[in-house]
């Protein structure tokens, strides 16, 4: 069966993002940040603040990868690209707005540790950022993941900057085989917001450019972030 990666169009917005429910279905991430569950009232809501969202972004990029046997969206990508630095707005620490109370406060409190680890590493540098990848459950082990991180990888080497990405445990093997690096601090989740037995790192992951010529992205942070490319 064949598949292509294309950008998604706003006709794409729900199909696109229920690749990314069913991908993270049963995983802590929906528990915190949808914790009255996913059901036709909230994807309603979600598409429609995804449209709103759509509307107003300049720096966000999201594509889907179909099957053209059966033209299902399979799996979906969403990419950040700061061609140039970013802005004071652009790195303000993200809110749930949709929740209230005790649930705003845990799904803030998830997201911040993610927030300060990127401000440590790349501040307002240049970067190619990965928000989201995920494949429907019925169709991983065909490459999609792979074929969904080509573009951002792309990008990065054509504006020779890092790409950067949180990652998960199951995540590591395709990150790793595609050339990223772990870098030596991961962001810290407390055991009080996921409700693990325990506190976890979350993988924190980098790839350099060719640009960088073959500089680890921690030797460039050491350096002072010398510009990579021209």
């Amino acid at each position: 069966m064949g598949l292509i990666v294309l950008p998604a169009t706003i006709s794409d917005i729900t199909p696109a993002w229920d690749a990314y429910f069913a991908a993270f279905a049963g995983d802590v991430i929906l528990d915190i940040l949808y914790p009255h569950g996913v059901d036709a009232e909230l994807r309603k809501a979600h598409t429609e603040g995804t449209l709103h969202w759509w509307h107003n972004v300049t720096v966000q990029h999201t594509f889907k990868c179909v099957d053209t046997d059966t033209g299902e969206i399979v799996g979906l990508a969403v990419w950040d690209v700061y061609w140039r630095e970013r802005t004071e707005e652009e790195r303000v620490k993200p809110t749930i707005p949709w929740l209230e109370g005790k649930e705003r406060e845990r799904a803030e409190g998830f997201l911040e540790p993610l927030w300060r680890s990127r401000e440590k590493w790349l501040g307002p540098r240049k970067h190619v950022y990965c928000f989201v990848i995920a494949v429907h459950p019925s169709h991983q082990k065909r490459g999609i993941g792979q074929l969904l991180m080509d573009w951002g990888l792309e990008t990065g080497e054509k504006l020779g900057v890092p790409v950067y990405l949180e990652s998960t445990s199951a995540g590591l093997p395709l990150y790793t085989k595609l050339g990223f690096e772990r870098l030596s601090e991961g962001a810290l989740l407390k055991k009080e917001v996921t409700h693990f037995e325990k506190d976890v790192e979350a993988p924190l992951m980098v790839k350099m450019p060719k640009a960088a010529g073959g500089m680890e992205f921690e030797e460039w942070a050491e350096k002072g972030y010398p510009p990579l490319a021209g």
